[in-house]
């Protein structure tokens, strides 16, 4: 089947949150719930409001299979440079392995290219070992230790 890859829209929501839901580590901090929790929506429409974010999704056959953030990050290094940063991103359980999220990725480095970011990163949950061989598959690279403070 084809799949597009397109900006995410309000009704996308839920289909991205149940995706984010859809493994350990995201159980224990999405809500899945009908009708969905007030900040989703409220989060998506910042998202939707930031020049430097986008959020896609790819759908196939009028369903939303697939998912993932991105960031451009201007800054100083590397002599005042962007770097892009890929967040979240997710296939849907029944269409992993289908070349989905390759798709979804190929799309993230284009867009960062054509922002003329000079590089693009995303971090990993250290126990998606299946994630790590297949970003690495794409050309990522391993590079930094990731850090974390949660509030």
């Amino acid at each position: 089947m084809s799949i597009t890859i397109r900006r995410a829209r309000r009704e996308d929501v839920a289909a991205i949150v149940a995706m984010l839901a859809d493994d350990h580590l995201g159980r224990a901090r999405e809500r899945v719930e009908d009708p969905l929790p007030e900040p989703y929506f409220a989060a998506f429409d910042a998202i939707s409001r930031d020049a430097n974010i986008t959020l896609v999704v790819a759908e196939e056959a009028g369903r939303v299979v697939g998912s993932l953030q991105l960031c451009i990050l201007p800054g100083l290094s590397s002599q005042g440079a962007s770097r892009a940063l890929v967040e979240d991103v997710r296939v849907a359980t029944d269409r992993r392995s289908r070349g989905i999220g390759e798709q979804l990725l190929q799309w993230a480095i284009a867009e960062a290219r054509s922002r003329r970011c000079n590089l693009i990163e995303l971090m990993t949950h250290q126990s998606r070992t299946d994630a790590q061989r297949f970003y690495e598959r794409l050309g990522f690279a391993r590079s930094h230790i990731g850090m974390v403070m949660r509030f």
